[in-house]
């Protein structure tokens, strides 16, 4: 496979991740009604994406759809957390 070809797969990937932790959207909305869920899955993904983030920037030239996708994972995870304890 191509270079041209594999960046673009990384960047499809990467919307797909975002959208995937677009979901949480839902959990900090009720977390502000009241009715807060569980913080398990916020807490693993905060500490995933930081290690998936981690591994981006380690690599000689850094992987900016990894990198981009899982930033954006551990913000709405640590929201998602946050609004769970207020």
């Amino acid at each position: 496979m191509t270079k041209n070809f594999l960046d673009k797969i990384g960047w499809v990937a990467a919307t797909m991740t975002v959208i995937m932790f677009s979901s949480y959207f839902d959990q900090i909305r009720l977390n502000l009604q009241g009715n807060p869920g569980s913080v398990i899955l916020p807490a693993t993904t905060i500490l995933n994406s930081t290690s998936w983030l981690i591994y981006a920037v380690s690599k000689e030239k850094t992987d900016w759809p990894i990198f981009s996708c899982n930033f954006f994972g551990i913000l709405v995870g640590a929201a998602t957390l946050i609004t769970a304890f207020i």
